[in-house]
């Protein structure tokens, strides 16, 4: 019996044979070749073969779950085609008359070696892209296959060093009960499809692969982290029954589907949902969510070859609003530049991209772009409880332009003849430090706040989340992000306006009770996280856990909070 401890990406307990997901051999011999134009044409024709894979695990991931996913092999797609790519390797055979396997894997390396050392979560993202769609393509070239997860027929788990989004998006549910992987994180593209497929997942156990071997039998804790390999018939015996008790505790959420969220005494919250397409609607409304409390539009225009028309997004908006009904959806307009890069803008290369042009700040120099953004919100406003925010808010007069841009577009409409809701909402998020602090401001002017704490945490600590040697500063329960939150909840109430939160925060089962106590009027969560967040809050008193208020915010650490919070509420 082997016992590994890794992160607990994707809630639930598997239990079955391992299956080793291992890279197929891609070694090759770098040949000097006498003809390069053929060698060109090969790797066109594996690019091809490639682009036509990848079409069809798009098509899958869009039909099991959703736009939002299947746009990652949009991504991958692009990578295809991009010139800026394919030239070099070109480039690279016809000068250094070299195999085309060499020249791509020599060219790819430059520039995954390149992305990954840069400091920024996109950048990083796309070494990424390039390996999984390169070693595609050097499966073509050398006529070796490529590992192809939908074809397993058997109950496994699948152990593998770290699992692509190709891979993940493969996955069939009914035979893959979970999986384990040596490397990455919550926030990988591999723990997030878990989650959407709610197959249980542990990821970086730093050596799953060599303490494993192929039908040997494994239990996988994604609820703990645990994973035990070859684990002694008693332990089996323990896990169903652990097993057996996590499906029980989900039918009980699933009888609050339809109950609001109520305190112990019954003070009412909100729990709402975070999405990015009009396909994760149904997500929500499975799992209960009183509204949509962040619609990231980026979706729409990435992983495309030109901005979305007014059309186009007005479908999309509509779509939303009339699948919520009169649920409040709360759209964010456009958080693109910077991190998030669009192939088709022609945006500047930044040292530091997450402090720079991006957001609001991109849309109010671009109005052309966020005109028509706003043309198309207010023209679909007609059919739901629209309520719209702006992202990346620095100052009062970004807030004031924004929402002098969306009044002029509102007149406009008017006169030519469309119908616009007069009952919008329009607010901001709270992601800057020097925004929360003069919360007191901005809540003259806003109607409500969306506190956005994965950026905020990060701008407060001045620490990188995607950073590993500075993750110890990702804190969200340290007091001064809570004296933050709390500044925000309270100027917005002082004001008459309500307060939310966007970010993994919100959902947090350590975080809701101080929440709670702080006030917070909306928790905008991952669907799946609602049903325990309603339970959890159900349990909880909001009188008590404000009389708590004053003694979390003036602590001294991150660590003081969690142990008084575990202390107060572990018998609830």
């Amino acid at each position: 019996m082997t016992h590994l401890q890794g992160i607990a990406a994707s809630s639930g307990i598997a239990i079955a044979k391992v299956y080793p997901l291992e890279a197929p051999d891609l070694s090759y011999s770098k040949e000097k070749v006498e003809q390069p134009e053929t060698e060109v044409e090969r790797l066109h024709q594996a690019l091809e073969v490639s682009k036509s894979e990848l079409e069809k695990i798009k098509e899958h991931t869009k039909k099991s779950l959703g736009d939002e996913h299947a746009e990652i092999f949009s991504a991958h797609l692009l990578v295809l085609s991009d010139p800026e790519l394919i030239k070099p390797i070109e480039d690279k055979i016809k000068t250094e008359n070299v195999n085309a396997e060499a020249a791509l894997d020599e060219t790819a390396n430059m520039f995954i070696d390149l992305f990954k050392n840069m400091d920024n979560e996109y950048m990083r993202e796309r070494a990424a892209d390039i390996q999984d769609v390169t070693k595609r393509v050097m499966a073509q070239l050398l006529n070796v296959t490529f590992p192809d997860p939908a074809l397993i027929n058997e109950e496994v788990v699948i152990v593998a060093d770290d699992l692509t989004p190709s891979d993940t998006a493969q996955l069939n549910k009914q035979f893959v009960k979970g999986f384990t992987t040596d490397i990455g994180g919550r926030t990988s593209h591999s723990a997030i499809m878990a989650r959407s497929l709610e197959i249980p997942a542990v990821v970086g156990t730093k050596n799953i692969t060599s303490q494993s071997e192929k039908d040997s039998m494994i239990i996988v804790d994604g609820i703990s982290g645990d994973v035990i390999v070859n684990p002694t018939d008693e332990q089996i015996e323990e896990y169903k029954q652990k097993q057996a008790d996590f499906e029980k505790q989900k039918q009980e959420w699933a009888k609050l589907k339809d109950e609001p969220t109520v305190t112990s005494e019954g003070d009412h919250v909100e729990l709402v949902a975070n999405i990015g397409t009009p396909d994760d609607v149904e997500g929500v409304l499975e799992n209960g969510g009183e509204g949509v409390g962040l619609y990231r539009t980026e979706f729409l225009y990435m992983g495309k070859s030109q901005l979305p028309t007014e059309e186009e997004q007005f479908d999309a908006y509509s779509s939303v609003l009339k699948q919520m009904g009169d649920k409040p959806v709360v759209v964010r307009t456009l958080d693109i530049g910077g991190d998030k890069e669009l192939s088709y803008l022609d945006l500047p290369d930044e040292m530091n991209p997450f402090l720079g042009y991006r957001a609001i700040r991109l849309c109010l120099e671009r109005d052309d772009i966020f005109r028509v953004q706003l043309r198309a919100l207010l023209r679909a406003s007609v059919h739901g409880n629209l309520k719209i925010m702006f992202p990346m808010i620095a100052t009062l007069d970004e807030f004031r332009q924004a929402k002098a841009l969306l009044d002029e577009e509102k007149e406009n409409l008017v006169k030519e003849g469309h119908q616009v809701s007069d009952d919008i909402e329009v607010g901001m998020m709270v992601e800057i430090p020097a925004t929360a602090v003069i919360a007191r401001q901005f809540a003259k002017e806003v109607d409500f706040f969306s506190i956005g704490t994965n950026d905020l945490i990060q701008y407060t600590m001045a620490a990188d989340r995607m950073n590993e040697r500075v993750s110890y500063l990702y804190q969200p329960y340290n007091p001064a992000i809570l004296n933050l939150i709390n500044n925000v909840i309270e100027a917005a109430h002082a004001e008459g306006k309500w307060a939310g939160m966007c970010g993994e925060m919100a959902g947090d089962e350590i975080a809701i009770p101080i929440l709670l106590g702080l006030g917070l009027d909306e928790f905008s969560m991952s669907a799946t996280s609602i049903l325990p967040a309603r339970t959890q809050i159900r349990d909880l008193s909001k009188k008590e856990m404000a009389s708590y208020k004053e003694e979390i915010l003036s602590m001294g650490t991150a660590e003081e909070v969690v142990e008084f919070v575990k202390e107060k509420t572990q018998s609830k």
